[in-house]
């Protein structure tokens, strides 16, 4: 029989090779196609005295990249069509025979009677990886870049094809609890020590090792099939278990809040499936994935994590008549810690790096930006010698703006001053090739005025990179009135070529990202000057799904540069711009107590030396404070919906000012950019799943009590009215380039 994902060949020797090859895609993901033809596969073998054994491999760079999750969004829409037409049992019956079907195809590898080896040549997360598990040998070829792992939990799933079950009764339960909770993929050395997989051998032996141990006699039975198993931890009423289970619970209410069904149902499927039979503890996993499956948290976070991020890095937004540009040079003026931190990303894309700065002792600092961080990666393991020299080699260091004449692409990332970076455009214009790309790296100066001091504002753009550089994986592209097409594909195809996420919004002050999280970090201000404990501040935000509190946020960016960009919108928008309190809050705490955030070690937070304990809430903030109210007096529930509603009212708005165009650059740029809970799915996604009919009456009741920072736009008004979505209304366009 023939197969469309999969190609079968049986050897002399009986025994099979089955080779998983999608044609058309670059990786192979776990979709309805494969599942089926899969059970095909094991029926097919299983029948056939013939094969004695089955080695399972891929023709792809990659084993398997993970479920196909638009299918699973599939599965979600045929739910909400039987749930409808024939009711709720029906409908949770159709998800859960739907869901376990591939988990019982991996039980029927496992169950077979014949010894089936995955000889896995690269990358196997989620399913792919799944797959590998359920079979009897597990053997990886030698390749420092290939990671295994099960990585669900990051898109509000978990592994639900007997990944909760195999994964503990091969690992040590400390270990399986931190693999299935974090998601984190694993090298093949580490997935080894952890007993994970048998062998590692070079790629060219990877086949005949796997049918090698087929021939010496391979055992067609799982561990946990035979008489007389043990878990690696013992049982769960053990001394070893109650050691795990009750610290586990505490670590994960710590970490979670209790937010992500999905990591709840980890805790739960591992902690009852391990005092099963492996059968019935596939089954009681098969049933929380059903009921995670069907959680609002999951489909949020599929479509933001997953789908919108995927168009949106494939170029959804690039203009389509637009050549593919290919930057091979660029230069970055302002070597400080923004520029430096551009230039040391941009290298490793293989780019040449120019980095200026006014003169060369400042430049040199930026490039030494880059062997610090180079080094710590060398340190951890992350790169070897040959990288950094390899990276720095890509990297000139220069007072001189001549050296701007063959570059691709500017990157200007100088002082958050109009008139500064006004005389670096003058400085530059003169170097520049004609048809060089121009781009300001500015976090609020709107770019459509910054344009006016430039000769050719079609080739002017904004890409604005968020710190720290190295780690945030957003970059935010602010087209002006006067931005080309060029200028737009160009930014893109840079933003694309050093990996990461680009989202591309119409000019404002504070763009999106800024003007969204500008407003977290004033309510956290607000709440401050209302007499709300700091501490309860911080770790309410926290509840809510932020990262971070607003006040440690606070000094992070740096409470100097928040009280430069309050004055700035003061002096260009007038007294009404700003809340006079928090400025005088800003005041106090930089001009006279001098007291800057983490770079001079103390702002809201005392910072200890390196090494000498943690960050700790200054004790002289309560004097700060008009007043102080009795933590027990104060709505938890209120104080966490304020964080994420004056952020999301804020974000409504910047759709209705047609800041942001797609909703999908919204959700993704909220979470990606400033960490907006990510169970949410991002901002609109936030009001989508609450309903803009209840969300709007949620602003009314929170402008009632605090003010107008929570009345809602007349568009989201009239959206509620209607009963619309953000997705609804603003479909985002399919087509990517």
């Amino acid at each position: 029989m023939s197969y469309k994902n999969f190609k079968v060949e049986t050897d002399s020797d009986g025994i099979a090779l089955v080779t998983w090859d999608i044609p058309g895609r670059s990786m192979n993901v776990l979709d309805e196609t494969s599942t089926n033809e899969l059970e095909a596969i094991v029926k097919a073998t299983t029948a056939d005295a013939a094969v004695k054994g089955v080695v399972i491999t891929s023709a792809k760079d990659a084993f398997c990249a993970g479920a196909d999750l638009s299918m699973l969004e599939g599965m979600n829409q045929a739910y909400a069509k039987v749930f409808k037409e024939q009711g709720e049992t029906a409908a949770n019956q159709m998800l859960f025979d739907q869901s376990r079907r591939f988990s019982l195809v991996l039980r029927s590898i496992e169950t077979s009677g014949k010894p089936w080896a995955a000889a896995i040549n690269g990358l196997a997360l989620g399913g792919g990886f799944e797959i590998t598990l359920c079979c009897h040998y597990r053997v990886a070829a030698e390749n420092p870049k290939t990671r295994l792992g099960l990585p669900e939990v990051k898109v509000g799933l978990f592994p639900g094809a007997g990944g909760t079950q195999r994964v503990p009764r091969l690992v040590p339960p400390q270990d399986a609890m931190t693999i299935l909770l974090k998601g984190d993929p694993v090298t093949v050395d580490k997935a080894k020590a952890l007993n994970l997989i048998h062998a590692i051998v070079p790629a060219a032996d990877l086949i005949k090792a796997a049918k090698d141990w087929i021939k010496g006699g391979g055992k067609a039975i799982a561990p946990w099939d035979e008489k007389g198993f043990k878990l690696p931890g013992g049982p769960v009423f053990s001394k070893a278990g109650m050691m795990m289970f009750p610290a586990g619970n505490a670590i994960y209410r710590r970490e979670t809040y209790d937010n992500y069904p999905a990591a709840r149902a980890i805790m739960s499927c591992v902690y009852e499936g391990l005092q099963l039979p492996i059968d019935a503890a596939l089954r009681v996993e098969s049933r929380y994935f059903t009921s995670v499956l069907r959680s609002k948290e999951a489909a949020a976070m599929i479509r933001s994590l997953f789908l919108s991020m995927q168009e949106l890095n494939k170029g959804a937004r690039r203009p389509k008549d637009v050549p593919p540009t290919k930057v091979k040079k660029i230069a970055v003026i302002g070597a400080g810690f923004m520029g430096a931190s551009v230039g040391y990303v941009s290298a490793p894309a293989g780019l040449d790096v120019v980095l200026i700065d006014r003169d060369q002792e400042s430049a040199d600092k930026g490039k030494a930006h880059a062997q610090k961080v180079i080094e710590e990666q060398i340190k951890k393991g992350r790169a070897n010698p040959a990288d950094a020299e390899a990276l720095l080699g890509r990297i000139t260091a220069t007072a001189d703006y001549a050296a701007l004449k063959d570059v691709d692409l500017v990157i200007e990332a100088v002082f958050e001053d109009r008139k500064v970076k006004a005389e670096t455009f003058a400085k530059a214009q003169e170097y520049l090739k004609p048809d060089v790309i121009f781009a300001s790296n500015t976090s609020t100066l709107p770019i459509t005025s910054l344009a006016e001091s430039f000769r050719d504002q079609g080739k002017f753009v904004g890409i604005h990179f968020f710190s720290p550089v190295e780690k945030m994986m957003l970059v935010e592209i602010i087209l002006g009135k006067n931005t080309g097409d060029v200028a737009l594909a160009t930014a893109l195809d840079y933003v694309r070529q050093i990996g990461k996420t680009p989202i591309v919004v119409n000019d404002s002050r504070g763009f999106f990202a800024n003007r969204c999280v500008g407003r977290y970090v004033a309510e956290g201000n607000e709440m401050f000057l209302e007499g709300v404990p700091p501490a309860m501040i911080e770790n309410c935000a926290k509840m809510a799904g932020m990262p971070v509190g607003p006040l440690s946020l606070s000094d992070e960016v740096a409470l100097d540069l928040g009280l430069k960009i309050m004055k700035a919108t003061e002096a260009d928008l007038g007294p009404n711009a700003i809340n006079p309190d928090q400025k005088k809050l800003m005041v106090e705490l930089v001009e006279k107590q001098g007291r800057l955030g983490r770079k001079n070690s103390k702002g809201f937070y005392d910072y200890p030396e390196k090494g000498k304990g943690q960050k700790s809430l200054w004790p002289g903030l309560s004097a700060l404070q008009p007043k102080q109210l009795d933590p027990d007096t104060l709505d938890v529930e209120e104080l966490k919906q304020r964080f994420l509603v004056v952020q999301a009212v804020e974000a409504a708005r910047t759709v209705e000012d047609h800041v942001i165009t797609d909703p999908r650059e919204a959700d993704v740029g909220s979470i990606l950019g400033f960490g907006f809970a990510p169970f949410t799915g991002g901002t609109l996604s936030y009001i989508d799943f609450m309903g803009t009919k209840k969300f709007v009456e949620l602003c009314h009741k929170l402008e009632a009590k605090y003010g107008s920072r929570f009345t809602p736009p007349k568009l989201l008004e009239e959206m509620a009215a209607k009963g619309e979505t953000f997705y609804g209304r603003f479909a985002p366009k399919k087509a990517a380039a």
